[in-house]
């Protein structure tokens, strides 16, 4: 059991005892007892699935705004605008080596960092290169480097950007700095992401100019 799920359901049994010690200092009969309790049960159970199921949620909300003509993400020329999700994230829909997927912009991760899963999806193959070690909320874990010939958000696109790679990350994927930083500028406005301009030609350490 995750963290997330024990504090979820020790604040479902705070929910519960709350209210009940209230109702029982009145001394109310047994049938509103157990009224009361069926009630906060209920309340418990809509909350708690709802928490295990956000990803679906915010997804299917994801596909709703879509309908509605509220795209996530949109492209006006050299211009790429990410509207914030429903989780306050913004979430872009990245192409690596032509493998899509739904990748959170991170401006506080340094690197780019993707799970194993997606790295053979995308076909990014690990290096016999050293390990980074990356610190994260879960603590500091070991992780692969690679490198993806491609890495496109909309019109953007960049080549041969460095990456990270961990069985830790599950499915969940993070573009980082190392991506933003190629752009000629990025901010955000009004709960909207704006990614600016063409990636810049970066200088590697061996002296090659690369996109």
């Amino acid at each position: 059991m995750t963290d997330d799920r024990t504090a979820m359901i020790l604040f479902g049994a705070l929910a519960l005892l709350l209210p009940l010690s209230a109702l029982l200092a009145r001394r109310p009969s047994m049938g509103a007892v157990l009224r009361a309790l069926v009630g906060w049960a209920l309340i418990a159970g809509i909350l708690y699935i709802g928490f295990a199921n956000r990803d679906r949620i915010v997804e299917a909300a994801s596909g709703l705004g879509k309908r509605l003509g509220l795209e996530e993400q949109t492209v006006d020329g050299d211009t790429v605008r990410i509207r914030q999700s429903p989780d306050s994230h913004f979430w872009a829909t990245v192409r690596l080596n032509g493998y899509e997927r739904r990748m959170l912009i991170d401006s506080g991760a340094t690197a780019t960092a993707i799970s194993e899963e997606t790295a053979r999806n995308a076909g990014i193959r690990i290096r016999r290169a050293p390990p980074v070690m990356l610190t994260t909320a879960n603590g500091t874990i070991q992780a692969a480097r690679g490198r993806a010939e491609t890495v496109r958000i909309g019109g953007l696109e960049t080549r041969d950007l460095p990456v990270v790679i961990s069985p830790t990350f599950e499915s969940f994927d993070v573009i980082g700095m190392n991506f933003l930083s190629r752009l000629d500028g990025w901010r955000v406005e009004r709960g909207t992401l704006v990614l600016q301009g063409e990636p810049r030609r970066v200088v590697e350490p061996n002296g090659q100019n690369k996109q």
